[in-house]
């Protein structure tokens, strides 16, 4: 992990072109050996209208984005903050303005391959930002993970170990959430939504914690480009939380499935989203 690290770091030094190049040529290698299958699986189920081909070029081109976006995270996490910060551009960021200080604020980050570096922007334009991420396996990244997760004002972080308890507090206090909504952690507190037409085991905290604290959600959508990122919000979605958990997971998938549309090879396809089945539904993945 110590020479990944290092890599990481050298890699901070070379064009942003160069690292660019170099992850989407490791990307093309990783598609032969890395989650191909539990990929062009998920490719199979939420886009069936597309052939076998356009499936298997869409797949290649999830892996060569998330490996540009894994060695870009080199100048990410090891440039001067401000230099970082020059790469991700931000659009609409009024929609974010309106509500800060006023509300809690949810910001709604789904799996797309720049949410390192959107939520990384949102740190530095808000020092009110917290966040939630999985303690590593390794000690030696963890601690490099946190490190450059609060390199942008010493940003707050919550490990998914001790649940919403401390997600609670914060918001109450007005902070801001960078939240990533679309994984698959069983069917403990969650319901089986619409997401492409599957029914898809999703977490209803969003509707708990703005139900709660009152906390407006706001959509914060990081594109890669052909030179960095872009961080997008979106306006305030009225009339949320409904009295219809099943409704709320349905309306939040269709906003997550609608942006997936528009950039369909830059979702994080490769982890298993649709693991967790309906009772006595054989699982996808064998």
């Amino acid at each position: 992990m110590r020479i990944a690290l290092v890599l990481l770091w050298l890699l901070r030094w070379l064009p942003q072109p160069v690292v660019a190049s170099l992850g989407r040529g490791l990307g093309s290698l990783l598609f032969r050996w890395g989650r191909r299958k539990v990929t062009l699986i998920n490719l199979a189920k939420c886009m069936p209208e597309k052939s076998e081909a356009e499936r298997v070029a869409l797949g290649r081109n999830v892996f060569r984005n998330l490996a540009r976006a894994t060695f870009e995270m080199g100048h990410l996490w090891y440039a001067p903050v401000d230099e970082a910060m020059k790469r991700v551009k931000v659009v609409d960021r009024h929609y974010m303005d309106e509500w800060v200080g006023k509300a809690p604020v949810i910001m709604l980050a789904p799996h797309f391959v720049g949410l390192d570096f959107g939520g990384a922007r949102t740190s530095y334009d808000y020092p009110q930002v917290f966040s939630m991420y999985s303690t590593q396996k390794s000690k030696v990244f963890d601690r490099a993970l946190r490190r450059a997760r609060q390199r942008w004002n010493n940003a707050e972080l919550v490990t998914r170990q001790q649940g919403l308890r401390p997600v609670l507090k914060a918001l109450k206090q007005n902070k801001l959430f960078y939240y990533l909504p679309d994984m698959d952690f069983g069917a403990r507190d969650a319901v089986f939504a619409d997401f492409f037409g599957v029914q898809t085991a999703t977490v209803t905290a969003l509707s708990r914690l703005c139900e709660i604290t009152g906390a407006k959600v706001v959509p914060a959508i990081t594109r890669q480009t052909e030179t960095g990122y872009e961080l997008r919000y979106y306006p305030a979605w009225d009339n949320f939380p409904s009295d219809d958990p099943l409704a709320d997971a349905n309306r939040m998938n269709a906003f997550i499935e609608a942006r997936i549309r528009e950039m369909p090879d830059q979702y994080f396809w490769v982890h298993k989203r649709f693991k967790t089945r309906p009772e006595g539904e054989a699982s996808f993945y064998g």
